[in-house]
């Protein structure tokens, strides 16, 4: 009777074991996973956890999904409704903070996605070298916040760039890209007064272009 509650323990700690757990512990970690729902495998890079005595516990993930590229973070604490936009801010090393939208996904309040931005914040992990600090503000009016080592990030990152299909982009040439979102993050920080005088000068510019 013993032996077989012994078992039975055991079968039931496999079930629940989250394999992505153990490859986060320590380093930056490149395998391969299988959809469960369209029976397709797909790769993924996930990162280690920042210190538990200092941040909270939030790991990202680098994903190729049927040659498309999506960076998610994973959160021990909840961030959002199911599917809810929420807003993400990233620095690598020392230079300027980033504020990006994420999404929850469907059956998830503590994990999040960008596909729009996934190339972008790849570019930005593969020019850092000490860390990647992260703060997410959450439904609660919370912070979550953690500092993630990019030591030995370089090798699988690049490795999901690779089974995309793809290469990093300088930082030159990611720098001189102006994107959508950064239009809007500083359209945002313009007055009332200033944001129409934007919004004049583009319906000339549009009415120029058509």
């Amino acid at each position: 009777m013993q032996r077989n509650r012994y078992f039975s323990t055991c079968i039931l700690v496999l079930l629940c074991f989250n394999p992505r757990q153990l490859y986060a512990a320590n380093t930056w970690s490149y395998h391969q996973e299988n959809d469960r729902l369209n029976n397709q495998t797909y790769s993924v890079t996930v990162s280690p956890l920042p210190r538990r005595d200092l941040y909270d516990e939030l790991k990202l993930e680098v994903i190729c999904r049927d040659n498309a590229l999506q960076v998610a973070i994973d959160a021990d604490s909840l961030i959002a409704s199911q599917g809810s936009k929420f807003e993400l801010e990233y620095q690598i090393d020392k230079q300027a903070p980033v504020l990006i939208q994420m999404r929850t996904f469907p059956d998830s309040k503590r994990r999040g996605y960008t596909n729009d931005e996934a190339k972008r914040l790849i570019d930005a992990i593969l020019t850092g070298q000490e860390a990647i600090f992260i703060r997410v503000k959450t439904m609660i009016r919370e912070v979550l916040s953690g500092s993630i080592p990019l030591q030995d990030a370089a090798k699988p990152v690049q490795q999901i760039l690779s089974d995309c299909g793809m290469s990093a982009t300088s930082q030159a040439d990611n720098a001189a890209v102006y994107r959508l979102t950064d239009f809007e993050r500083e359209f945002n920080q313009l007055t009332s007064t200033q944001q129409q005088q934007v919004l004049d000068q583009l319906k000339k510019i549009i009415k120029e272009v058509k």
